[in-house]
């Protein structure tokens, strides 16, 4: 069992690599440097001071508001750095303190920007997925997590199965139904969870899609011709996948031998 305060240690971790996130999140799809300038206030430029910048407390402190505008933060930036702590310490929880925890914590990080970009945006950045794709495969540390081979299997998978629904959704509708961001956003879930993975995250992202973009129709937000970002729902699935993947199969494998006649 893990200890309390080793959890704890992993969410504050977890909350200051989402602060770095939360800059990511508002200068890759700028293609601003995310090192340089220091951090500033979008509304008047004023540089973030340090004792200003410490995760969650700070935004608690200030209130939500700038120190020297008082115009308000996006409530994006706490969500984002809670988020990454929650994740970070349930990878702990989950797999303890190893090479695969620390492989999961990447996996959710790159996710977490994905996520928030593609909501934004609709673009996935390829600076994310494609050097994923290559973490994903350097961090096969044997007895931790999927396989080599699985992973490589996982990136042609991955990549194969979306490339072929994008070309065969183009030659039936003659537009574009998705884009190559997801079909590289997929091989990289690949590179960190294998091909199981991929099998899980995509039927997990193809329902909950589905779900959402059938409701949305209902209720008359939302044309049916009008595409919704796939990505936050493929990083949904992989991290269904990442704690759940190998028991879901399972329970797959046992309902449909018990199903057998």
């Amino acid at each position: 069992m893990t200890e309390p305060w080793v959890l704890a240690l992993a969410f504050v971790v977890g909350t200051a690599v989402g602060s770095f996130l939360n800059v990511c999140i508002a200068r890759l799809p700028q293609g601003k440097s995310i090192v340089y300038p220091p951090s500033a206030c979008p509304h008047c430029g004023a540089s973030i001071r340090p004792w200003d910048n410490i995760p969650l407390l700070s935004f608690l402190l200030l209130r939500g508001r700038c120190r020297n505008c008082r115009k308000p933060i996006s409530w994006r930036y706490p969500v984002v750095e809670a988020l990454t702590g929650g994740l970070f310490a349930a990878n702990v929880l989950m797999f303890g303190l190893g090479p695969w925890a620390l492989t999961a914590c990447i996996l959710v990080a790159a996710l977490v920007v994905v996520t928030f970009i593609d909501l934004d945006h609709q673009i996935i950045p390829d600076v994310i997925s494609l050097p994923g794709i290559v973490v994903g495969l350097l961090g096969a540390v044997p007895g931790w997590g999927p396989s080599l081979l699985d992973r490589v299997v996982g990136v042609l998978l991955g990549g194969g199965l979306l490339w072929a629904v994008a070309v065969f959704y183009e030659w039936a509708r003659h537009r574009e139904g998705m884009g190559g961001g997801d079909i590289k956003l997929l091989a990289m879930i690949g590179a960190f969870l294998g091909w199981r993975g991929v099998l899980v995250t995509l039927l997990v992202g193809s329902l909950s899609g589905a779900l959402v973009g059938g409701t949305r129709i209902l209720l008359r937000q939302a044309r049916a011709e009008v595409p919704i970002p796939f990505g936050p729902f493929l990083a949904l699935g992989a991290l269904v996948a990442l704690f759940w993947g190998e028991a879901l199969i399972r329970w797959y494998i046992d309902f449909a031998v018990g199903a057998a006649p």
